[in-house]
């Protein structure tokens, strides 16, 4: 599934049930849809019935066949574990029981386990609350869902019979569905190099617009509420599962469902960031207690073709493209619209990967030594790129862009991107020297957040049958390794790694610094998995630093349970030390 230019959803043969969403939807929510795909579902409430699953940035929802209303599943704070289950369903037969994809998502809950029912049954049994008077567009429909209880087999789409609707209401406008629409703080984090020579702009000034408020939130829709009603809220939280049933051997299902869930634990952690918060409200801080309205799709569109041409001028100076820069960096953290909108043309991208070439490796000073502004600008291009891979997996022009020409401009991105990370200077004490040390530590920072979100698309392409699979973890890792500085990256990668994991730091990680551990702990997860060189190159150097240095236990004193990603990096680090530990 993917959008098209108006910033509609484009259905694999769905248009139903994308106009459905579009209907009944607000604006920022429909547009935040990720994906939407049909599959059994099943749970505690939830009995082997097939639905459509709808994925947001936040939350997984489901629709009933066809579509009626939409309630929410699960929210990604409270995801513990997203995985796939090598088994065959025993509802299910022939082709289908053998394509067929069992994603297992673990969750917290408060609410008292129900065993033995069926959400679906208990649904007629409840009195509909009164609904709202249906539009001119929408007509009366049952909120009935087909089941698979007494079909062993599941029928392709359209052909499952339809169950007697014991009641019917109206569809449910927006006001009926409790979908909110939640702040989405930027996903680079906040600058703490020393003050730059560029001047700095403060912030967006053409998508000084942008809506940044947040929705009140609002009464849930019919399901949710029949599902709360013999259902009571607080208590001891516990684990529940949640079980779909894709059934498609080309189903994206399972990689939508981790890249969200990937992008929300980082933004969510960020956002615990006091300085984070302050960037990402910057442009609603002019009118303090107003929700300012959204940019529409061409409003954007034409900004950022306006910035793209101010960029791509010629005869333009360092300090003017930093600062068209940070407008770019802003803007794209705000709006995800803009970012879909940098991968349909080449050439804004082609031409940061190209400044980052000759910033970072064609115009060192005689020396061979950065210069600030170099450092600072690379680190700039870094995070600007960074950003626009964020939830964007989902538009095909990205794929388009990166594996054309055999992956020319993913291949110039990586190769780019790495560096040197020991700075050679002739005396490190000095104030200078200082200075340009912090300032590659943050370009080292910035890369390392770039190379993790090229790593995602890997790890998306690596699990496709398509002819663009070849952007797989294993490519991108053999695009890097003859790099003459690969060693020295990834090495430094990894040493921070293993300072945060041992008792020389003692204090709690800050939410930036948990996500670079995140970040570099796939890094360096990647390394081990996929790459013969680099995986003997770090067990031989690290070894005795992961088997006496690195603690578990250290892990778990600095990362504060309150942040969404500490427990998925504490895996992390558990697959590491087995993996470094393995004779």
């Amino acid at each position: 599934m993917a959008r098209t230019g108006s910033g509609a959803l484009l259905s694999r043969g769905n248009i139903k049930l994308d106009s459905f969403l579009k209907r009944n939807t607000e604006r920022a929510v429909y547009q935040r849809i990720r994906a939407y795909e049909p599959c059994v579902v099943v749970s505690e409430t939830v009995r082997k019935v097939y639905m459509h699953v709808v994925l947001s940035d936040e939350r997984v929802y489901l629709a009933e066949y066809p579509p009626r209303t939409l309630t929410e599943a699960l929210s990604f704070m409270r995801v513990r574990d997203i995985e796939l289950v090598n088994d065959m369903p025993d509802f299910l037969h022939g082709k289908n029981r053998e394509l067929c994809q069992h994603i297992r998502i673990t969750y917290v809950t408060d609410k008292p386990a129900v065993r033995g029912r069926d959400w679906l049954r208990r649904d007629r049994r409840v009195g509909l609350p009164p609904a709202a008077p249906p539009s001119r567009r929408t007509s009366h429909c049952p909120t009935i869902t087909h089941t698979l209880e007494g079909y062993p087999a599941l029928r392709s789409l359209g052909e499952l019979p339809t169950l007697p609707a014991a009641r019917s209401a109206s569809c449910p406008d927006p006001e009926t569905l409790g979908l909110i629409r939640v702040p989405h703080p930027p996903t680079q984090p906040p600058s703490t190099a020393p003050s730059p020579t560029f001047p700095l702009s403060p912030s967006s000034l053409r998508f000084n617009l942008l809506d940044t408020g947040q929705v009140p939130r609002r009464i849930g829709s019919v399901l949710s509420r029949l599902l709360k009603k013999d259902s009571s809220s607080g208590g001891e939280e516990r684990e529940a599962e949640l079980h779909l049933y894709a059934v498609s051997h080309t189903s994206r299902l399972y990689l939508h469902l981790q890249s969200s869930w990937n992008s929300f634990i980082i933004r969510s952690t960020l956002s615990l960031d006091p300085l984070y918060r302050r960037r990402c409200s910057a442009s609603s801080d002019s009118c303090p207690g107003k929700r300012l309205p959204a940019i529409s799709w061409e409003r954007t569109a034409h900004l950022f073709g306006q910035l793209s041409c101010e960029l791509l001028q010629e005869g333009i100076s360092v300090e003017s493209l930093y600062l068209l820069l940070q407008e770019l960096r802003t803007a794209a953290h705000r709006d995800i619209t803009l970012r879909r909108l940098f991968w349909r043309s080449s050439e804004l991208c082609d031409f940061l990967v190209q400044t980052l070439e000759e910033s970072l490796h064609g115009c060192q000073s005689l020396s061979g030594v950065y210069t600030a502004d170099q450092l600072l600008l690379s680190t700039l291009i870094a995070q600007t790129l960074a950003v626009m891979f964020r939830e964007t997996e989902v538009e095909p022009a990205r794929l388009n862009l990166l594996s054309a020409k055999k992956g020319a401009l993913a291949s110039r991105m990586l190769l780019a991107l790495i560096c040197d990370a020991e700075l050679q200077t002739q005396n490190q004490r000095s104030p200078v020297d200082c200075e340009l040390q912090a300032l590659l530590a943050e370009y080292l920072d910035a890369s390392c957040s770039l190379l993790f979100e090229l790593l995602l698309l890997g790890h998306e392409a690596s699990r496709c049958s398509s002819a663009d699979s070849f952007l797989s973890v294993g490519w991108i890792l053999g695009v890097l390794q003859p790099h003459p500085h690969t060693l020295s990256f990834v090495g430094y990668q990894v040493q921070q790694v293993v300072l945060v994991l041992s008792d020389l730091q003692e204090s709690f990680l800050s939410p930036l610094q948990s996500v670079l551990l995140f970040q570099r702990c796939r890094l360096l997860l990647a390394c081990l998995q996929y790459n013969t060189q680099l995986a003997q190159h770090l067990r031989s150097h690290f070894r005795e630093e992961f088997r006496y240095v690195v603690k578990l236990s250290c892990a778990e004193e600095k990362l504060p349970p309150r942040y969404p990603i500490s427990q998925p990096t504490l895996r992390l680090v558990e697959q590491i030390l087995t993996l470094y530990l393995r004779r």
